[in-house]
């Protein structure tokens, strides 16, 4: 059984503080940056396989990233919400049995992915998480 890790992206950003900040700059992408890289840390530590999803503007699904970099990042396709990725992911994994947390400050979000049976953490508590270095 596989632990796996699924954040929404753009929600991880607005629930964070600091984040907020940069994301509210000029240099709106180093946000993003600066959120991927505290994820790897949580994928690093070898317990966890992170997913980290965002809004994209492509026809086609962007990916980054993967298993040999500790974390792997979805861009959603143009007609498609990062929501609706988490979501799918969210039910894909649980079903083969894996143990599937999603950190989202989306209500909807998650109470789809709990119904699917991951479970549920708001962005404060992913936040902890990473601060407590566990």
């Amino acid at each position: 059984m596989e632990q796996l890790l699924i954040v929404d992206g753009h929600s991880a950003i607005f629930g964070m503080e600091d984040l907020r900040a940069i994301h509210q700059g000029p240099k709106r992408h180093l946000a993003r940056i600066e959120l991927v890289k505290r994820l790897r840390e949580i994928g690093d530590r070898g317990e966890w396989k992170v997913v980290v999803v965002f809004d994209g503007r492509q026809t086609g699904r962007g990916y980054e990233g993967g298993a040999e970099e500790g974390i792997l990042v979805i861009y959603s396709k143009a007609r498609e919400t990062a929501d609706a990725v988490v979501e799918r992911l969210a039910a894909r994994f649980s079903e083969k049995g894996d143990r599937v947390r999603v950190a989202s400050n989306d209500g909807m979000v998650l109470l789809t992915a709990t119904t699917f049976g991951a479970e549920g953490m708001r962005i404060e508590e992913l936040e902890l998480w990473w601060e407590s270095g566990d």
